[in-house]
């Protein structure tokens, strides 16, 4: 039994399939199994995979109806035993030496659950600043205690890029299927049960962008999705026991979160804000304080959600010089 599996859902990547599976294949570590999921393709994708099991024992090819990644997924998890679970997309490339060095340190730190790495955005010209910005981010978080202080701003591992423990893939059921991203419910889930996740500080997956990626044509990854699924993580989670918090932001990202909090049972009952023109407001039924008045707050549990650039590190350092410390008294959550 191979130590690794690789699992890849594919659908209508025909034009870059072989790549991306040639790329784990003849990547430098060849203990493992790729178990790739064609999830109702119509493109010719299908016979791209068969050319390429034809050559190599260790691609395996399953069949599926175009039931969603979420459910190709477990599909391929099902037909699998494998100790260690590693995840690729078609139209990614890994880096040689990716899979040895993320099982090296799995090996290194039996602590650890989930090992991601730096990704590269290609091609440049389709880079958008948002997504520049997002890798950047994720790019820095190379310690399981940044993953953990950064876990609610956004997906902290990119799901491509990750491998994890099948033991604790199976504690928390594997991949669930529904309104909302696949990978960020997974993270969430896991950190839930007490997973250790980090990215490795080297480059090891060129993640495609692109105007067909799903994050920006499929609703499960709109932003009022990611809110919800953070509100519902926050509840049963960080936020259990706890029915009013105050929230750092009265902006469109501020008031998304109080509207998710109160459907997961928690009300916002104060706001602050450093925008003069909003001070002295009423939004939600909740007064707005200026960020000065913050030490007023102490007691409730502090939501940073505040989406503009660098915001989040001056709020950072604001709350700092004024004795409040994240995780404990404020958490951020944008």
């Amino acid at each position: 039994m191979p130590r690794v599996a690789v699992l890849l859902p594919v659908r209508n990547a025909a034009a870059t399939a072989r790549a991306a599976i040639v790329s784990i294949l003849r990547g430098g570590y060849r203990d493992l199994e790729l178990i790739a999921v064609d999830d109702g393709s119509t493109d010719g994708t299908g016979a791209v995979l068969e050319r390429l099991a034809a050559r190599d024992p260790r691609l395996r090819v399953l069949r599926g109806p175009g039931e969603g990644i979420a459910l190709a997924l477990d599909r391929a998890l099902t037909a699998s035993d494998s100790e260690l679970v590693a995840r690729m997309d078609g139209d990614d490339v890994s880096w040689p030496g990716r899979l040895a060095e993320q099982v090296a340190a799995l090996d290194a730190d039996p602590a650890l659950t989930v090992v991601g790495a730096r990704v590269r955005l290609f091609p440049r010209r389709q880079v958008r600043d948002g997504m520049r910005r997002y890798v950047g981010w994720l790019n820095s978080l190379t310690t399981p205690e940044l993953v953990a202080r950064d876990l609610f701003v956004e997906a902290p591992l990119v799901h491509p890029a990750s491998l994890l423990r099948r033991s604790a893939l199976a504690a928390v059921g594997g991949w669930r299927a529904g309104d909302f991203p696949e990978d960020y419910d997974l993270w969430l889930r896991l950190a839930a049960n007490r997973a250790r996740m980090s990215n490795l500080p080297r480059t090891l997956l060129d993640w495609r962008e692109g105007a067909a990626r799903l994050t920006r044509t499929d609703p499960r990854y709109a932003l009022d999705r990611h809110v919800s699924l953070k509100c519902a993580a926050l509840a049963s989670g960080p936020l259990r026991g706890r029915i009013e918090v105050a929230l750092w932001g009265a902006g469109e990202t501020g008031r998304a979160f109080a509207d998710g909090l109160l459907r997961s049972g928690i009300r916002v009952v104060a706001f602050v804000e450093v925008d003069r023109k909003k001070v002295g407001r009423t939004i939600r039924g909740a007064p707005v304080h200026s960020f000065e008045e913050v030490e007023r707050l102490r007691g409730l549990p502090l939501l940073v959600a505040v989406g503009a650039p660098g915001a989040r590190e001056l709020i950072r350092a604001e709350l700092t010089t004024r004795g409040f410390e994240e995780l404990r008294d404020y958490r951020c959550v944008a």
